[in-house]
C-alpha cells in the first residue's frame, strides 16, 4: 500500500505549493541528520519526509500520485528505488527547488547565504598612565599603537588599484560553497568556505604592490584618546573600530585602554572623594589658625578653629574628583593630627610648665576618665 504523503508532510489533499513547500521547510529542519545526531529516528523520519516532498513538490508526479497512487503512474517502487525515489544512494533531485530550501535550512542555522562569512579583527590591549588630577578631571591623550590597517590603496581586495580581480568561479563570488556529501544516513548538503579564493569571493589577477596581495598593512598609529572625568584605576576605555581591521572582509576589533591611576604623593582617592592627612603643630590645633591644603585647582586655605582636636576631620566640599559622567564631585577630607616640637629650650619649658599647672584636669574630659578607671586588667 502506498504512503500517504499528504499525511507526512501534515497537510491536506487540497494544500497549495507553497503549503506543502512549507511544511517540508519545517520538517526538514527539524528531522535533518546533522541537526538530530543524538536522535536515530530523525535519519528515517528524515527520508520520508524528503520522500514525500519529492512527490507532492512536483505537479506531474503529484497528479500521478493523486489519481494512480504512484509518482510514475505505474506503481511507485518507494524511496532508494526505482524512478521517483529520492535514493540515498544516488543523492538528491534538486529540480524542484530544493536547493532554495536547504539554502534557508542553513542559514537559520548559522550558513550563509549570497554573501561571504563576515570576519572580525583582533582587540589591541594597551595599558596608558595618568595622573590622578587627569583622572579626576579627565583629559586627553596621544598613545601610538603598532596595528593592522585595510590596504588604502586596493581597499582591502589585495588587487592592484583595487580592481585587478574577478569574481572567483567556483563560489560565484559568495566565498561560500555548498558541497553534497553522501552518508550511510542519506545525501546531506554541507556549506563550507571556498577553497578556491579562501573565502574572498575574488580571484586576484595582479597583486597590490602596497601589501602584495594581502589586503592589509601593519601600521603605527597615533590615536587620541579623551580620558572621562572621574575614571578610576584599573578601568578600561573601550574604542570601538580602532582595533585591528581583520586579514578578511568584516570588521575592525576595538581598542581597550587599561587605565594606570599613578599615585600621587599628599592625596588619595577613595571612591569620588580625595583624602589628606596633615601634621600641624599642637599650638595650632590649641589657639586656632590656617592652613594651605593642596587640591586639584591648586592650594586652598583651610581655616582651624582654636581647641580643634588632634584626629578631627575637616570635610572641603567639591574638592573630590568628578562622578563619571556627571558634573558633581566628590570632597576632599582633611585629618589633622597634632605635633609636639622635637626638641624644648630651657625658657619654653617654663612657659609651657606653666601653662601646664594653669590648667585644671577638668578641662581634658577623656584623660581625667581615664585617670578616674581602674587600671587592674581582667
Amino acid at each position: 500500500m502506498a504512503k500517504d504523503y499528504y499525511k507526512v508532510l501534515g497537510v491536506d489533499k487540497n494544500a497549495s505549493e507553497d503549503d506543502i513547500k512549507s511544511a517540508y521547510r519545517k520538517l526538514a529542519k527539524k528531522y535533518h541528520p546533522d541537526l538530530n545526531k543524538d536522535n536515530p529516528d530523525a535519519a528515517e523520519k528524515f527520508k520520508e519526509v524528503n520522500e514525500a516532498y519529492e512527490v507532492l513538490g512536483d505537479e506531474t508526479k503529484r497528479k500521478n500520485y493523486d489519481q494512480f497512487g504512484s509518482a510514475d503512474g505505474a506503481g511507485f517502487s518507494g524511496f532508494g528505488g526505482g524512478n521517483g525515489g529520492a535514493g540515498f544512494g544516488g543523492g538528491f533531485n534538486f529540480s524542484g527547488g530544493f536547493e532554495d530550501i536547504f539554502g534557508d535550512i542553513f542559514s537559520a542555522f548559522g550558513g550563509q547565504r549570497a554573501q561571504a562569512r563576515a570576519y572580525r579583527g583582533e582587540d589591541i590591549n594597551v595599558s596608558l598612565n595618568i595622573t590622578l588630577k587627569e583622572a579626576c578631571l579627565g583629559t586627553t591623550k596621544n598613545i601610538t599603537v603598532g596595528k593592522i590597517e585595510t590596504c588604502a590603496d586596493c581597499k582591502g581586495t589585495g588587487a592592484k588599484d583595487g580592481k585587478e580581480y574577478v569574481s572567483c568561479p567556483d563560489c560565484k563570488g559568495m566565498g561560500r560553497v555548498r558541497y553534497q556529501q553522501n552518508t550511510i544516513f542519506g545525501t546531506t548538503i554541507r556549506e563550507g568556505e571556498c577553497q578556491t579564493c579562501g573565502g574572498t569571493g575574488k580571484v586576484i589577477k595582479e597583486k597590490c604592490t602596497t601589501c602584495g596581495g594581502k589586503g592589509y598593512t601593519r601600521v603605527q598609529k597615533t590615536i587620541q584618546v579623551k580620558v572621562p572625568a572621574g575614571i578610576d584605576d584599573d578601568q578600561i576605555l573601550r574604542m570601538g573600530g580602532q582595533g585591528n581591521a581583520p586579514t578578511r572582509p568584516g570588521q575592525n576589533g576595538d581598542l581597550n585602554i587599561r587605565i594606570n591611576v599613578m599615585q600621587e604623593k599628599l592625596l588619595t582617592r577613595k571612591g569620588n572623594d580625595l583624602y589628606l592627612e596633615v601634621y600641624v603643630p599642637f599650638t595650632t590645633l590649641l589657639l586656632g589658625g590656617t592652613i594651605m591644603v593642596p587640591t586639584l585647582e591648586g592650594e586652598f586655605e583651610l581655616e582651624i578653629k582654636e581647641l580643634t582636636q588632634s584626629g578631627t576631620v575637616m570635610r572641603i566640599k567639591n574638592k573630590g574628583a568628578k562622578i563619571l559622567h556627571k558634573e558633581t564631585r566628590g570632597d576632599l577630607l582633611v585629618t589633622l593630627k597634632a605635633e609636639s616640637p622635637k626638641s624644648l629650650d630651657k625658657k619654653t619649658k617654663e612657659v609651657l610648665k606653666s601653662i601646664q599647672d594653669s590648667i585644671s584636669v577638668s578641662n581634658y574630659p577623656k584623660y581625667k576618665k581615664y585617670t578616674e578607671t581602674p587600671k587592674d586588667v581582667k
